[in-house]
């Protein structure tokens, strides 16, 4: 399902210094011993088996999603030297689903004016910039520019905006000759474009983060931009930096009523601790944003769900979100040697209101369905009951407990006497991923430190439904259907291989096992 083009390279020398350590002739094909490599490359220990990795090397946030012509693009904070950050680069990937990706060359490179941090892109349909025709018109990517030496030389106007296009489906890209389209007077932390059409102006609007607040942007031909609003200096929440804005509409839930929703990820400060994304409901005239939102809300309550992005392109202003599955507390300290990082299933966002608020869902496409086989329905689950499996890290769990909630967990063990649980506490109404002895945790003091809790959207919850989402190095938890959501990572020392449930007078009823498919086949 992965295209291994652009990857042949690296497979090649890996093979060449393989062959050199052999003393007997090998007599297999090229082909064959290709496949080889690449089939033991993308089993290494902890590698994603469903979720989007690069093929090596490091990576952050998603930048630039957009669908085209049944295409959808992921660009991502790339470093391709190391597995450590450093100098970014824009690397990028397309899938016809959003599971599984092809790798392509990296879009984007570092120049004279600075590395290539995150950002956004757009279909510019009708060639509002000028920088492709009518019968072409141009992909245009919007990033920032960060200037290493302007930063080491203390000065705080070493982040600007700049944008390059591509006239061939993102294959090849031109930096744009007028960059940085947008200068820096003096923020320190003044980055992160998200760009969309608003139509009813009929201008380009820019969401661009400047340290605590965002600051809107609109232009009519994606190059020349005007300061237009800001928002944020006393709203939500400040335990740290503002990063990756995204604005956009969303239809009520079964209401005839459009809001619009900001995200706005934060670093440090999240509710566990470390990275985490919160947003604001609210409404926007195509000047300002505003909202009667008094506290913050957040989109996912694990340590792992940074840096997310929604699609630009999709149709009937559906919004997709992919998020980094890491956490800056200790992103660069994971154990894995070969790659490092790994994206969140891709998630449509829904936006709903009860009696007291709007609140955003968030729940893996269905697309996800497609790859989930050999389903074994469990009718009934009672306190104390458990199961086995060969591995417990390739699988979803989808369940749900009649009548009203109660104390519940779900605990998952191995050989090594790993213990990773899930479940729900009634007395403070949360529910919780527990890590602490799930394996490998003591890289870093903060990421075995505590048990990880969600506030439940109501106090009373009835006939609630779960899923449950476990690779090999992650856990993805969802209340019905993506109203409370925690995202982790795990790195347990083997594979899980049981569970057992455990209740206050609880009983799942029915429950799902499903193995899913790898995508690297």
């Amino acid at each position: 399902m992965i295209n291994y083009t652009s990857m042949k390279p690296y497979l090649l020398l890996f093979m060449s210094l393989a062959l050199l350590g052999c003393k007997q002739e090998v007599s297999k094909n090229s082909d064959e011993q290709e496949t080889e490599v690449v089939e033991e490359r993308f089993r290494e220990s902890y590698r994603p088996q469903y979720h989007f990795t690069p093929p090596e090397k490091w990576m952050n946030d998603p930048n630039g999603l957009l669908y085209h012509n049944g295409t959808y693009h992921l660009f991502y904070q790339y470093y391709p030297e190391d597995i450590v950050w450093g100098p970014m680069h824009w690397g990028h990937a397309t899938s016809a689903d959003m599971i599984s990706w092809e790798h392509k060359p990296i879009a984007l490179y570092p120049d004279e004016l600075g590395l290539i941090f995150s950002g956004s892109a757009v279909m510019d349909t009708k060639n509002t910039s000028g920088l492709g025709t009518p019968e072409n018109p141009p992909m245009v990517a919007i990033f920032t520019y960060h200037l290493m030496a302007g930063e080491k030389a203390g000065s705080k106007d070493f982040q600007t905006q700049g944008i390059a296009y591509s006239l061939d489906e993102g294959d090849t890209w031109t930096k744009y000759e007028g960059n940085p389209v947008i200068g820096n007077e003096g923020i320190k932390d003044f980055r992160d474009p998200k760009v969309l059409w608003h139509e009813a102006s009929q201008k380009w609007i820019m969401a661009l983060v400047a340290g605590d607040h965002v600051k809107f942007y609109n232009s009519p031909n994606l190059k020349e931009w005007n300061l237009v609003s800001e928002f944020g200096k006393n709203q939500g929440a400040h335990g740290g930096v503002w990063e990756c804005p995204d604005l956009f509409p969303l239809l009520v839930a079964g209401r005839d009523e459009t809001k619009w929703v900001l995200l706005v990820s934060m670093n440090p400060g999240a509710p566990n601790g470390g990275s985490g994304t919160q947003y604001f409901v609210g409404n926007f005239d195509g000047t300002q944003f505003t909202t009667n939102q008094k506290s913050p809300k957040w989109l996912d309550y694990g340590m792992d769900n940074y840096a997310g992005v929604t699609y630009n392109g999709l149709p009937d202003d559906q919004r997709t979100f992919i998020g980094w599955m890491s956490n800056w507390n200790y992103a660069r300290d994971t154990p894995t040697e070969v790659w490092r990082s790994a994206m969140t299933l891709p998630r449509k966002l829904t936006l709903a209101k009860n009696n007291k608020d709007y609140y955003l869902k968030n729940y893996p496409l269905k697309a996800i369905d497609e790859y989930s086989y050999a389903t074994v329905t469990h009718d009934t689950m009672k306190h104390n009951m458990s199961l086995s499996s060969a591995s417990f890290n390739k699988m979803r769990l989808d369940f749900e407990i009649p009548g009203k909630l109660d104390d519940f967990t779900l605990n998952f063990t191995n050989v090594e006497k790993n213990s990773l649980k899930v479940g729900y506490k009634k007395a403070d109404n949360t529910f919780f991923v527990d890590r602490r002895k799930s394996g490998k945790v003591a890289f870093e003091p903060s990421f075995g430190a505590a048990m990880h809790t969600a506030p439940a959207i109501e106090k009373t919850l009835t006939n609630t439904k779960f899923s449950i989402f476990m690779d090999e190095s992650s856990i993805e938890f969802f209340v019905n259907q993506g109203e409370t959501v925690l995202t982790d990572q795990i790195f347990p020392d083997t594979p899980f291989t049981a569970m057992t449930f455990t209740s206050n007078g609880q009983t799942i009823a029915p429950l799902k096992v499903s193995k899913v498919k790898r995508i690297w086949d």
